[in-house]
């Protein structure tokens, strides 16, 4: 099966039945605290509850029904008629012949009713429109599955990308938190010497305006923190305490295969978004064709049956008849509106191949930066490792100064400073290398459920991040109310 085919079928099993093949898998859990929720089980809460894949879902069904509609047309049709009626008539004329009122012979009836039924079947025969809207309808399904596969990754990676944003504003803040402490002590420090006498009073103020500066930093990382719960809330419907932290064991190597054309070929053969505007062309064509049907004749076949009666008093019995046969149409001219609309048609199936163009070069150029940028993030990350070693190097040299006198206060602040913002860019450059690695798998077109269980593997329920709200902020659940949904007829 292509890797097309294999989307359209694997759509197309989604709508309705809220992906029962995850498991829910819950974090262990810590001692005297409340489960810790995992990638795993938040990635099945997205899959039920986000809203935008669920409106997907929706508009897949939609358009599923209607290509039922354009079938109905290819198949028998079945109408009824009934009338009955009530006739009165006033007549003011007379016969000059007769010298009298009335009818000629005197017989008239001027209140009487009448009833009347018809059926009357039809059955196509050749109507090429009719078999061209259904080709369309049929390709349009097919569009819409991709679009819902696509809006499927789009999903698993905002639930991941949410999810490691939290993770990297908790390691982020546990830096500001020790930098804070570590300048705090400086500062305490500081004013001690001052008050012996042996550092001057501007060395003082150094130390005051760097503690500033890290509390505000730390004050700024815990907004951070708590602001990244609420992308998870707007994902899921759902609001999380606290989620698994990351292993430090993560590895970090460059994605496999280990060239950016290969990856290229699996975006050309994968990528939902690509191949939903190839669709496009189709369907296109296929409004082409409907256009230059309308210069072709049809055929039908019909069936009639009628009856009729009225209580007029000098008539008996009723009347009914039935016809059976054929009926063709040949459009000759109709203001020239149906070679207009295969031009209008044309132009449009003409848009679409431009379009699919350009969403061709758009996917080519996105994974090309991607697979670049993961490789970069490989590196970038050992950089970062080393740097946080050498900052902690100069800090400790830097310290050694100070206290024999070749180093001043300023020198210290600073080289503290720089060792908090070395870790701080290792843990952004660690989550930043498993976001892009994300994105590229969804840009190719193969980010599913098991690469999010992969990297699930490595959390662990001795990190857990917990989401600490000021007082009364519960969660407001009628935000994510949206009403009963429409019963269909059926269920009804």
């Amino acid at each position: 099966m292509s890797s097309r085919n294999a989307i359209l079928a694997g759509a197309r099993r989604v709508p309705g039945a809220r992906l029962r093949l995850l498991p829910l898998l819950v974090a262990a859990a810590l001692s005297s605290q409340a489960q810790a929720a995992d990638l795993w089980s938040i990635a099945r809460d997205a899959l039920d509850n986000n809203a935008d894949l669920a409106s997907s879902r929706a508009t897949y069904q939609s358009v599923e029904e209607a290509r039922n509609v354009e079938r109905g047309d290819l198949l028998p049709q079945i109408d009824a008629t009934a009338n009955a009626a009530n006739h009165r008539t006033f007549e003011s004329q007379s016969s000059a012949a007769g010298g009298g009122g009335g009818a000629a012979g005197g017989i008239s009836d001027d209140d009487y009713n009448s009833a009347s039924i018809g059926v009357e079947a039809t059955q196509a025969l050749f109507d090429a429109t009719n078999w061209y809207q259904l080709k369309r309808s049929e390709n349009q399904i097919d569009q819409q599955a991709l679009t819902l596969e696509q809006t499927r990754q789009q999903t698993l990676y905002d639930v991941a990308n949410a999810y490691f944003q939290i993770l990297q504003a908790r390691d982020i803040l546990a830096a500001r938190v020790a930098q804070e402490k570590a300048i705090g002590r400086q500062l305490e420090q500081a004013k001690e010497q001052f008050q012996v006498g042996l550092i001057a009073i501007t060395d003082v103020h150094e130390a005051q305006a760097s503690f500033d500066l890290a509390r505000a930093q730390r004050i700024a990382a815990e907004s951070d923190l708590q602001v990244s719960f609420e992308a998870l809330e707007r994902l899921t419907g759902k609001r999380y305490d606290s989620i698994e932290g990351l292993s430090d064991d993560l590895p970090i190597e460059s994605p496999e295969p280990g060239n950016r054309n290969a990856w290229v070929s699996l975006a050309m053969e994968n990528n939902p978004t690509l191949l939903a505007t190839r669709e496009g062309i189709d369907i296109a064509q296929d409004s082409v064709d409907i256009a230059r049907s309308g210069h072709l004749p049809t055929l039908g076949a019909y069936a009639d049956y009628n009856y009729s009666d009225n209580d007029v008093d000098y008539l008996e019995g009723h009347n009914s008849g039935a016809e059976i046969g054929l009926r063709a149409n040949l459009p000759i001219f109709h203001g020239g509106s149906t070679s207009a609309q295969v031009r209008s048609n044309s132009y449009q199936l003409e848009a679409a191949q431009y379009d699919f163009e350009s969403q061709r070069r758009q996917t080519t150029q996105q994974v090309r930066s991607l697979y670049t940028q993961v490789v970069n993030d490989v590196q970038s990350v050992e950089a970062q490792r080393q740097a946080i070693v050498s900052n902690r190097s100069a800090l400790e040299a830097t310290r050694s100064g100070y206290e024999v006198g070749t180093r001043n206060i300023v020198d210290v602040l600073q080289a503290e400073q720089n060792l908090y913002d070395a870790q701080a860019s290792y843990a952004e450059s660690r989550y930043t290398y498993v976001t892009d690695l994300l994105a590229l798998r969804r840009e190719s077109g193969i980010l599913d459920i098991g690469a999010l269980r992969t990297l699930n593997d490595w959390l662990k329920a001795d990190q857990t991040v917990r989401l600490n709200l000021p007082e009364g902020a519960g969660s407001d659940d009628a935000m994510m109310d949206i009403g009963e949904p429409p019963v269909p007829p059926s269920e009804q």
